[in-house]
């Protein structure tokens, strides 16, 4: 698991320090680039964004910012097939929504597609690319193996004439799909699969996004992917460690069309436990409708994490502690779970809230009268100030916290036993109903004493319980969902079905739930802790008067416990 804590920018308003940043700091003290520094985020508009790319986002643009230098936001959009206009929106908002800007550099990929189309002539021209006949099956026989070297095509020997005739052709629209392929000549032999000749061009019939059907041709990716960042004279193309192997290739186009070359820099994706991250995966999760969508507060996209509370604050902490590494590594998702909860104790309003409500009946409180109770709103804040909170003879109080027969280190509500109501009066059960054919308690019978307004006995004997409630009279009703982790096992992706390791208790819908008064008109996103219970946030499908709430995360925090013990 990784560990580190990266914030020291949190504590001293230092940038973090990394392997990338100090290849940065060295170009800029040699003025490599005359001391610039340009990066682009640059993704395929075939999914939403997903932690992972909050990663990549996170580090393009921040060290851009360290450096006064920019970073584009770039579509690579050349697989039709799979793009829609819905992913270019959702991503663009996304990247806002984590706080950042890539002002007017707005490109895609498709922007450049004819100058791409002229390059690829300079390589036929050059004897660096030929028109291919093979099948997509016999491209990959002739391939080899990372064991057996490839062989060349049939076709590799045609002249530059018959392949800029053929070229022409295939972009003219006058063979089927799959027919030819154009490939760089590279070298089938090399240990290096990426290097074997690899696809150019393919022809595919496709309505694209934004250019319709101007086009019956389409680069691939490694090729457009090196020279788009060349055309926006990108100083450090930075690419998670799977494009490691790709490095070779995306010199070898750069190196061959002597342009401007920038440097592909490698660094470690985001793994975390409990979690998958392929879009594959993902896509599939929804298809087959194991998530509610996109945005399902269980899923780790960008929309996912915000419905279920996340602030952009949490996720740009969190990619900051975990760091910018060389190798693979998985992090603990407990890591992320207490950058959140560091984020919404500070800043998250607290309310009470009852999510498995039994009635408490005070027998000798007045039956008409109501009192205002004063509750701090955030001990973390002192300028959040209090709210006052309707107090009456009958409440509602958690299930869980009363006993018949209450287990050994049990200090809540039992026969017999007071107990501190959250701000309001010491109490003491005296009886109780159950349902005759269940057990189940149905209703608590109590006694308070007067003189303990506010919770503290003026005599100072010590309660150890302290509940928290809500007036039955003024209760709000709610719709409350308890998200839990959508993966039982540590490793989902180990296996051949990642979906037999779904969590079966990841979601748990609670009806007839009650909050206080202010939280009748609460607004999609507001963000409160309830006490005792944990981090909630309102759901979009909140309805004026019956508020729904997603819990964001629980109050334990072992990852806390963890970082105390090693201060310690």
């Amino acid at each position: 698991m990784e560990t580190r804590d990266r914030t020291p920018n949190e504590k001293t308003g230092e940038a973090p320090v990394d392997f990338i940043r100090e290849i940065i700091a060295e170009d800029n003290r040699t003025a490599k680039h005359q001391g610039r520094v340009a990066t682009r985020f640059p993704p395929e508009p075939n999914g939403y964004l997903h932690i992972g790319h909050a990663k990549a986002i996170c580090l393009n643009f921040s060290v851009a910012v360290e450096n006064r230098g920019t970073c584009n936001l770039r579509f690579d959009d050349t697989n039709p097939t799979k793009e829609e206009t819905e992913y270019v929106d959702a991503i663009q908002e996304d990247i806002r929504w984590l706080g950042f800007d890539w002002e007017d550099r707005l490109y895609y990929a498709s922007d450049y597609f004819e100058r791409l189309y002229e390059y690829a002539v300079q390589l036929i021209q050059q004897g660096d690319a030929y028109v291919c006949s093979l099948t997509p099956d016999q491209i990959r026989e002739y391939r080899g193996t990372l064991t057996e070297k490839g062989r060349e095509s049939p076709y590799r020997t045609r002249t530059v004439e018959e392949n800029l005739d053929l070229f022409g052709r295939m972009r003219a629209g006058e063979f089927e799909d799959g027919a030819h392929v154009l490939r760089a000549k590279i070298d089938m032999g090399s240990p290096n699969l990426n290097m074997r000749d690899p696809t150019i061009y393919r022809i595919r019939r496709a309505h694209h996004h934004r250019t319709g059907e101007a086009w019956c041709i389409y680069p691939m990716y490694d090729f457009t992917h090196c020279l788009s960042d060349s055309i926006e004279r990108i100083t450090h193309s930075l690419c998670s460690l799977e494009f490691e192997d790709h490095r070779p290739l995306y010199d070898w186009f750069l190196d061959r069309l002597d342009v401007f070359h920038p440097q592909q820099i490698e660094f470690a994706r985001l793994n975390l436990n409990y979690t998958v991250l392929s879009k594959r995966k993902l896509r599939q999760l929804v298809t087959e409708k194991h998530v509610s969508g996109w945005d399902d507060p269980r899923m780790p996209t960008l929309r996912g994490l915000r419905r279920r509370g996340y602030t952009p604050e949490t996720i740009r902490r969190f990619c900051d502690r975990i760091g910018v590494a060389k190798r693979d590594s998985v992090v603990d998702i407990e890591l992320l779970e207490h950058a959140l909860r560091e984020d919404l104790n500070r800043t998250s309003p607290r309310a009470m809230g009852v999510l498995r409500p039994v009635r408490l009946v005070i027998e000798n409180y007045p039956e008409d009268q109501v009192e205002e109770m004063e509750l701090v709103n955030n001990p973390e804040d002192p300028a959040a100030g209090t709210r006052m909170v309707p107090f009456s003879r009958v409440l509602y109080i958690e299930r869980d916290d009363f006993r018949v027969d209450p287990p050994k280190k049990f200090f809540r509500l039992a026969p017999g036993r007071e107990v501190r109501l959250r701000a309001a009066y010491l109490v003491t059960c005296t009886g109780f109903t159950q349902d005759e054919a269940t057990g189940e308690v149905t209703e608590i019978r109590c006694t308070y004493d007067p003189a303990t307004r506010g919770g503290s006995p003026p005599d100072g004997r010590r309660v150890k319980g302290t509940l928290h409630w809500i007036s039955a009279r003024h209760a709000v009703e709610a719709e409350v969902r308890l998200y839990d982790r959508l993966f039982a096992a540590e490793n989902p992706n180990k296996g051949d079905d990642f979906l037999a390791h779904l969590n079966p208790r990841s979601l748990e819908v609670l009806e007839g739930c009650y909050v206080e008064p202010g939280l009748a008109n609460v607004s999609p996103g507001d963000r409160f802790q309830f006490e005792r219970l944990g981090y909630f946030c309102v759901d979009p499908d909140v309805r004026a008067g019956r508020p729904v709430f997603n819990r964001s995360v629980t109050l334990r925090d072992t990852w806390a416990k963890i970082e105390k013990g090693k201060k310690g």
